[in-house]
């Protein structure tokens, strides 16, 4: 993207605070962020444990709602939505990597990746084609009637990077998607967010790893609730 391109923020936040009474007192998980996330963005959230991030990344995923401050997804304010105005936004607009893969042990790798199809409303035989199609962008169409626990740590996100992808979100959210895997994997699985980032999606990543972090365009470091450093690509952070 040039300086004179003119950036599209697919997020605003405005003086976000997540808010939680313990005991007697309120205590700030998030304390007022103020930040976009714009188009085609490969962002890393990045923080010490207890930092916020995992607060930061469950409201920019729409899984929960700051208790004020404004979010706007695509220009819509939806920090008020109900939950099913919610979930219909996250399903349609957000697709999401865990560290943990999520995927069910009972099924195919290929019906793993239908499964949001499922959701929304897609007959079975489309739903399997786009499932399938997924799977061969992510280099897994020889093992799509495996099981889960018929594939290695790799396979398996990459399986549930498909399954994030079938819905065709414009951002992918990634909760330390690298985190059980061994150094091949990771780098692996690595090289399919940049492939992703460069054909134009907005990718939003969470990680304790700061080189991992170093290889998203923008490293956002999150500090007590609140952001405290901004830097881009290749800056190695210290999160301690």
């Amino acid at each position: 993207m040039t300086n004179n391109e003119k950036r599209i923020a697919t997020i605003q936040l405005k003086d976000i605070k997540k808010l939680y009474k313990i005991g007697g007192e309120t205590v700030a998980a998030l304390d007022g962020i103020t930040t976009n996330i714009y188009q085609g963005e490969f962002a890393a959230l990045m923080g010490p444990s207890g930092s916020g991030k995992s607060t930061l990344m469950n409201i920019l995923g729409c899984l929960d709602r700051p208790t004020v401050g404004s979010y706007k997804l695509d220009g819509q304010e939806v920090a008020g939505l109900s939950d099913d105005k919610l979930a219909v936004t996250r399903n349609k607009k957000i697709g999401f990597v865990f560290q943990n893969f999520n995927l069910l042990s009972r099924i195919s790798a290929l019906e793993n990746v239908a499964l949001p199809l499922v959701y929304s409303g897609v007959g079975r035989k489309e739903r399997l084609e786009k499932a399938m199609h997924f799977l061969e962008a992510v280099g897994l169409a020889d093992r799509a009637e495996h099981q889960p626990n018929e594939l290695s740590g790799g396979q398996r996100q990459r399986v549930a990077i498909a399954r994030a992808l079938v819905n065709d979100p414009h951002i992918i959210m990634a909760d330390e998607p690298t985190g059980n895997l061994d150094t091949k994997s990771t780098k692996e699985i690595m090289e399919i967010f940049q492939k992703m980032h460069g054909m134009g999606r907005t990718i939003i990543l969470v990680t304790h790893e700061p080189e991992i972090a170093a290889c998203a365009s923008r490293q956002l470091l999150v500090r007590d609730g609140k952001i405290t450093r901004d830097e881009g690509r290749g800056v190695v952070m210290d999160v301690i």
